[in-house]
């Protein structure tokens, strides 16, 4: 795989950040929160600072991360743990395939440390970049990496003061759930992506119901997707 070829006037290291910062900030106001509930969650769990700043550098997924200190704190075997946030981190595959028309010819090391950052909103944000004109990968790393060092700092101010906040308090367990809402509402362009959301909605509580373990997630959302992208294509077909 070769490098692509440079833009005829690339931009200085510190116009990188600049603009990553100036498409990350939303990001990274929304990760601060969460990111504290997380440690204050992880905290009560029994975990120290250093494993929460550790599984933050590690996973850095907050809905795995959520998912495995709600486990830990229920006494849930490490091999149920791995299992489950590795089946609801699937969906970084369908993601991946996304952002991957937009990475063509870049070096491996490169897309390495792309895809160690790649979230949910992250991608949502790269990817609506991405499709207009004049956005490029390395404005692209810099949102995924500021997102990822405020996650990291977030989390681990969360674990430090959660001592100091009682179980339940200020609404934290509902924190991720309100940010996943948020970022659907944000991706609604249009009548299909509604459908969309609809029949993965209707499959994801029918799996969960029929089918035992945490399989819906991948399932709804990957089976949505595809009736989504067909029904897009239908759509372009009738113009």
């Amino acid at each position: 795989m070769h490098e692509t070829a440079p833009s005829p006037h690339p931009l200085k290291p510190a116009e990188i950040l600049r603009a990553g910062s100036k498409a990350a900030w939303p990001i990274c106001l929304g990760y601060f929160p969460i990111g504290l509930a997380l440690g204050v969650l992880a905290q009560q769990a029994g975990l120290p600072w250093w494993a929460v700043a550790l599984m933050s550098v590690m996973v850095f997924a907050g809905s795995a991360q959520f998912i495995c200190v709600a486990m830990l704190a229920v006494g849930t075997s490490a091999a149920a743990i791995i299992m489950t946030t590795f089946v609801v981190n699937l969906r970084h595959i369908l993601m991946s395939s996304a952002l991957a028309v937009h990475l063509r010819g870049v070096n491996r090391k490169f897309l390495a440390l792309y895809a160690y950052g790649v979230t949910d909103e992250s991608f949502a944000v790269n990817l609506t970049r991405f499709r207009t004109a004049g956005w490029d990968r390395w404005r692209a790393l810099a949102v995924n990496q500021l997102a990822n060092f405020v996650w990291i700092l977030a989390t681990i101010c969360g674990a430090l003061a959660g001592q100091f906040v009682p179980q339940g308090a200020f609404g934290i367990d509902y924190a991720l759930t309100g940010m996943f809402i948020c970022l659907l509402v944000f991706q609604i362009h249009g009548r299909i992506y509604i459908l969309t959301g609809m029949i993965s909605a209707v499959l994801a509580v029918a799996w969960f119901l029929l089918i035992p373990g945490d399989s819906y997630i991948v399932g709804a959302s990957t089976s949505a997707a595809t009736v989504g992208y067909l029904l897009k294509r239908r759509d372009r077909w009738r113009r």
